[in-house]
């Protein structure tokens, strides 16, 4: 399965680890369109135009869209957005103790709802959303 992960990037890098770790956890029996999300040193070396560009591209190819938003960010807001209209299923997932999800995602039956409290909660759901 090909997935599209989301996660912030200018929005803020607090929760860097734990993409990293997610994406390694998915990497085992998946392939991962974008690991860089995880990279904890990542560094923007591209336009604006060529991240667009890259993303949407990445979107079209992806099987799922897994999205960490505890940290709430414009761009996983958008790529949220274009999965839904394009059909590719979307798993959202976020800590109710850190922040409370925007009510376009949690009022939009489209996106899968995943609140977590333990970082450990979030392995248990991949493995029933990825086999």
């Amino acid at each position: 399965m090909k997935i599209y992960f989301a996660g912030s990037i200018r929005a803020g890098r607090g929760d860097a680890e734990l993409y990293h770790r997610m994406i390694e956890y998915m990497k085992k029996g998946h392939t991962v369109l974008t690991e860089h999300i995880g990279d904890l040193n990542l560094q923007e070396s591209i336009t604006d135009r060529q991240i667009y560009e890259q993303d949407t591209a990445w979107l079209r190819e992806a099987d799922i869209l897994i999205a960490e938003c505890t940290n709430p960010s414009l761009g996983v807001g958008y790529e949220l957005a274009y999965a839904e209209a394009h059909g590719i299923p979307c798993h959202v997932f976020y800590n109710p103790a850190r922040t409370h999800l925007s009510a376009m995602l949690t009022g939009d039956p489209y996106y899968q709802i995943h609140p977590y409290e333990t970082e450990e909660g979030i392995y248990s759901v991949l493995d029933h959303v990825l086999r």
